[in-house]
């Protein structure tokens, strides 16, 4: 009779989680939009200052790589 109980609570358990809203689902539709909004943004950013980026990288990458 004990196992019986066990049983029943567990696939009632189950069931709950299996059929109810889970909080630790996320949002995707949310998600794709952020990340979506992101790659704008960093295009947005990229586009016009293109040459300034480079030249800021490759300088900052010669000035560790040099050896004075």
């Amino acid at each position: 009779m004990r196992a019986y109980a066990y049983l029943m609570t567990a696939l009632a358990a189950l069931a709950d989680r299996l059929e109810g809203e889970d909080p630790e689902r996320g949002d995707v539709p949310g998600w794709v939009m952020i990340t979506v909004m992101t790659a704008a943004l960093v295009l947005a950013i990229l586009i016009p200052f293109r040459t300034a980026i480079v030249s800021a990288v490759q300088t900052a990458l010669s000035s560790v790589t040099t050896a004075q």
